[in-house]
Formats: structure tokens, sequence, C-alpha cells
């Protein structure tokens, strides 16, 4: 069996009384005293504090270390400038994704990737069997080595705003990097997150000041967040998460690319990309968009009951795909609190937002509609205090 790794804000964790699971070989806080759907409202409404510590961190520098981008990332490294940061795609050479990441320069000379934390064993096996064939390129496994946070919500910025001794907050865009110093710390701050919060942030600083960090942002009016809502909050969002709506599918098929609508965002067929791994089955995908085969959809469901991953879905009596994450997220409605099941699905392409679904929950058919988002659009800064 093996044995399950701890973040350096374990001991923090179990003090603000989190409920502990196993997640990805890591003992991680499912939800604190709230519970799942305050810490989802926290977020929405004020600014939730998430440890993500336990994902990859891989440091890339050297001469070389564009070309070697290029050739493994769907996403043109080669247009960051510095204080920049892009969300990217290791692809294999068929168009399925290996894993999906996250992209920082924070200085001239070096690359910081995010990877999952599920994936971070093989995306590193993956990188060396590769840079082999790149002369003067290093790569450095820092996962142990830099503490990361995430802090999302309306009020975050005002939160940093208030820490920051020296330095200061990226430019409000997203995707914006900058360098900063708090409580006399280095930190690096990113607008990126996976929340869908128009205002985001995460935070790289040396492990020996992650505790300082987390105390800081705690005292500060940051509401700790748990694994739960991050799950609910990206799904609401219509994020992917890897190995549900990127990756090897139910029936055991490679989920191209392209089938997740974010991927736009993620794949360049810039010249300057040249010959990157995956770019003919990738032109491919995206020449003929329209028909892949499935896509990934959002689906509110309208029965009651929650469609979970795996769950087949029908249109009338035709079988059409299945639902790939789903879950309850709260919403407030005349003050009241209520909840709504959302899914996402890997779905026939030629269905259409508003088409009326039957979806398969433990053998009872249940109702949903195809919808466009869940999240109505939000300006920066407007929230709803509690």
């Amino acid at each position: 069996m093996t044995k399950s790794h701890r973040t350096l804000f374990y001991d923090r964790h179990v003090a603000l009384g989190a409920n502990m699971i196993e997640f990805e070989e890591w003992e991680m806080p499912l939800y604190y005293r709230l519970g799942i759907v305050e810490e989802h409202l926290a977020t929405r409404r004020e600014a939730g504090l998430f440890d993500v510590s336990h994902m990859g961190r891989f440091l890339f520098r050297g001469k070389n270390t564009i070309p070697f981008l290029q050739h493994v990332l769907s996403n043109d490294a080669s247009s960051l400038n510095i204080n920049h940061s892009q969300y990217t795609i290791i692809p294999n050479a068929v168009g399925g994704a290996i894993d999906d990441a996250y992209l920082y320069r924070f200085s001239d000379d070096k690359y910081l990737l995010v990877v999952n934390a599920s994936n971070r064993e093989k995306d590193w096996k993956h990188f060396k069997g590769i840079i082999k064939d790149f002369n003067k390129v290093e790569i450095i496994d820092q996962s142990e080595d830099i503490a990361m946070l995430a802090l999302q919500g309306p009020i975050s910025e005002h939160i940093l705003t208030s820490i920051i001794n020296s330095g200061s907050l990226p430019e409000q865009k997203r995707n914006a990097l900058s360098n900063a110093k708090i409580n006399g710390y280095d930190v690096q701050i990113a607008r990126t997150g996976y929340t869908g919060e128009p205002i985001c942030f995460e935070l790289f600083t040396k492990r020996e000041n992650g505790p300082m960090l987390w105390d800081i942002l705690l005292k500060n009016g940051a509401i700790p967040v748990g694994l739960g809502a991050r799950d609910t909050l990206r799904l609401e969002a219509g994020l992917p998460l890897y190995g549900h709506e990127l990756g090897i599918d139910q029936e055991g098929k490679e989920i191209p690319i392209f089938s997740c609508p974010l991927s736009k965002f993620a794949v360049s067929f810039s010249s300057l990309k040249d010959n990157f791994i995956g770019k003919k089955a990738l032109a491919k995908q995206y020449s003929s968009i329209e028909n892949l085969p499935r896509t990934i959809m959002s689906v509110a469901v309208l029965g009651k009951g929650i469609a979970r991953e795996g769950c087949k879905v029908f249109k009338k009596e035709k079988y059409v795909g299945f639902i790939t994450s789903g879950t309850m997220v709260p919403y407030m409605k005349n003050n009241i609190k209520r909840l709504h099941a959302i899914c996402l699905g890997l779905l026939d392409s030629n269905l259409k937002i508003g088409d009326i679904l039957n979806i398969d929950v433990r053998g009872r058919r249940i109702d949903g509609v195809i919808v466009s988002c869940f999240m109505p659009k939000r300006k920066r800064g407007k929230h709803v205090s509690r």
C-alpha cells in the first residue's frame, strides 16, 4: 500500500477541524467546520483559501527551454512575456491529453509548470524521456520546495492589498503575474484559479514561508476551503478535471482534446511551434471540430437526484453519451439557501443548448437540459455580504 503524503499545512488543517481524506495519495481536507456548502458560498461572496501544495511544480531553465516547451506543450510558450501565464495541455501523439497544466513566467530565464497531483510522476517521466533530445535544458521538481496556495473570491484583492509590504498585485488582467513581499517574505502572485471567480489569485513562496502566508491570510479574512467545495466550484464554473473531462473516458477511449471547449484557449497552431507532439492529430480535430463524435456539455438536472460520473444519458430512447462529473451546488433565492444538481457530460456533438435529456441514475430516468453555462456573468468586485 502506498504511503500517503502530507502538505506542510497538514497540522493547520487538523487544528481547524478539517475532515481529512486520502486524495491522489495525499491527506487533504475535504471540508472544515463550515461544511462544503458554506465554503462554496464563502468563496463566491468573500474569499476562500485553498491548500494546493499537493500539485506538481516543475521548473524549466536553460538555453533551449523555449524549444523544449514548444515541443511538449500545446500552447505557444514563446508568446509569454515576463509576468504572464497561460493554460496549456501536455498532449500525446494521438491528440489526447497526458495532463492539463498552467505555465508561469515570473522571470526572464525560468518557467514554472504546475501539473495535477495525480499526474506528477507520469508527467515527470514523460518530460525526462524527451528532454535528453534537447541540449541545455534543465528540469527541476520543486513540488516539495515551493508552497502553493489559492485565494479566490470577491474580497481576495482587498485582503492581499492590505498585507503586501512591497511590490504589487498583478495588473487587473487574467493570467497576469507579479512579485511582492508579504510580512517581509518573497511571494509570487498570479491572477489564476480553478473556481471561475473573476477575482482570483494563486500564491507561490518558499516552503518555509508557507505557514506564515496561510496564517496571515486567515487572520485578514480568508476562509479555509477544502477539496469538496473546490470541486463544486470548478464544476459550477464548467472547468474540466483531468480523468473526467480530459484523459480516458468511461468507455476506455481517448477523449480528443478539442472535445473540451476550454481547449481553444490551450492549443496554438502558431508557426513558431513547428511540429509539436500531437500537432497533426489536433489540427485534424480543429479543422472538423463540429464533426467530433462527442463534446463536453453542461447539463442542468431538472428532476430529483444527482447525476454522477458514469451515468448514461439518453435523448428519448437513443443513447447519446454519459456524465463525466456531477454534483449539487448551492444558490440563494429570496434570501433562502437552496441546492440544485448540475453535471458535465461527454455527449453527441449534434445535441444543442435547450435539448431535453434523460439521465439514468441508478435505474431511474431523470430529466436534464443542456445549458450554455451554470454561472451568470459577474463583474469584478461585485459580491454579496454574508
